[in-house]
């Protein structure tokens, strides 16, 4: 397979790393994305219309950075950008190489657009989601704007998008059709998450508990959960288990935050875990009765995968996307039912049966891996024609209707080989 060079963009990444944040869902697959694609891409850093492609040396040293400590990250950069984003190009012939964005990183800007029809590549998009779109009620306007923006232009302008799930293909299809759009190939290709089984030796917990992880904003439904909890507290006093919470605070969390201090009986019942790296959260999810996922609207799901590799029970809404990677394991609810998720918390707080079949059929689960993702990502990159073809909007055989990966028909291409 002839490869060709990647113009990996890691925007992001930096911008993580200086804030010194806690990696996302979406982070983690830009990491997975530097670990393929470095040893043949060079960096492109963008802020507001500004573009940046790094020379190679400058390209590694990066990469390097992007994988190292966050806690010299400042410093190193600081002493890093000024000679790195002088001698970096702005424009490039680009012939034979591809612009990787997965990040969601300014791709709805006009400047974005008219950056890469400059430069010639071919310029592939991840889309992990269209919650923005298909359910705003829960972002802020400014998000709904944005997004609409990346995913229009994605389907204008892009070579091909990828997409994690066929939910999201779907909706990635019904929105081409209702904006009469014309769409790029897509490629369906499963994410793995974070592999925490290595941290997951803990000793069994005092007293049953139950985990939801992820950032805390109002599509997660924490409200219902606590609510469901203070209610259970209420009748059963300390014999009811603990909820631990595990994420970072996002935006319109205000009510969550104003609900857990205003107590109501939930002290020693409900614990916050903020700041959680992969070792404390492997051990979380590992002795946990259950991950709960109550969310409202969701692209994938990494929460999901990441549990059920380690063995955990899960509890979920009853979603597109769960239906189609939890693969019949998770008992699927209603997220507006909560009498249903108290029927289902205090089931599995013992040794219901519902529980032990989930136990039962983890035993011989095998989640999707990084190696299949990419090696679907490559054969299909392989495929794409140098420049975009004008096809009519994504159709339900271009997606392959629920097969999990989808390549291109061949297509020659004479891509570049960079060892």
């Amino acid at each position: 397979m002839s490869e060709s060079p990647i113009l990996f963009d890691v925007t992001r990444l930096i911008s993580r790393s200086w804030t010194r944040r806690l990696s996302t869902g979406i982070d983690r697959v830009c990491y997975a994305y530097l670990d393929h694609f470095r040893s043949r891409a060079q960096a492109v850093v963008q802020h507001k219309g500004m573009f940046r492609i790094l020379t190679q040396r400058h390209s590694d040293t990066l990469f390097d950075m992007l994988r190292g400590a966050d806690g010299p990250f400042r410093r190193r950069m600081a002493a890093f950008a000024p000679a790195a984003l002088a001698r970096g190009a702005t424009r490039i012939d680009g012939h034979g190489a591809t612009y990787v964005n997965v990040s969601h990183t300014d791709f709805d800007l006009d400047s974005h657009v008219m950056w890469g029809e400059s430069c010639g590549f071919r310029s592939v998009y991840l889309i992990h989601d269209l919650i923005p779109i298909t359910h705003a009620e829960h972002c802020r306007p400014h998000a709904v704007r944005r997004h609409r923006g990346r995913v229009t232009n994605a389907l204008r302008h892009a070579s091909g998008i990828i997409v994690n799930s066929s939910a999201t293909a779907d909706e990635l299809t019904n929105f081409s059709s209702r904006e009469k759009l014309t769409a790029p190939p897509l490629l369906v290709a499963p994410l793995a998450g974070a592999s925490l089984s290595s941290y997951a030796d803990t000793p069994a917990a005092d007293e049953p508990y139950f985990v939801c992880v992820g950032t805390i904003e109002p599509r997660k439904n924490h409200l219902m959960l606590l609510e469901l909890w203070r209610a259970m507290v209420a009748r059963l006093g300390k014999d009811a288990p603990r909820l631990v919470i595990i994420g970072q605070w996002g935006s319109n969390s205000d009510a969550v935050r104003a609900r857990l201090r205003e107590g109501g009986g939930l002290a020693g019942r409900i614990q916050m875990v903020e700041g959680c790296d992969d070792v404390a959260l492997g051990q979380w999810v590992a002795g946990a009765r259950a991950l709960l996922m109550p969310t409202l609207a969701e692209g994938f799901g990494l929460p999901m995968v990441e549990a059920m590799r380690l063995g955990t029970p899960v509890i979920a809404s009853n979603l597109p996307c769960f239906r189609e990677i939890g693969e019949g394991i998770p008992l699927l609810l209603d997220p507006l039912d909560p009498s249903a998720w108290e029927g289902a918390v205090l089931d599995f707080t013992g040794d219901h049966a519902e529980r032990q079949r989930q136990l039962a059929r983890l035993r011989t689960y095998r989640p999707a891996t990084w190696d299949c993702h990419f090696s679907e990502v490559d054969r299909w990159l392989e495929a794409l024609p140098q420049r975009r073809s004008h096809t009519p909007g994504i159709t339900r055989e271009q997606v392959g209707g629920l097969s999990p990966f989808v390549t291109a028909s061949p297509i020659p291409m004479a891509g570049k080989h960079r060892a």
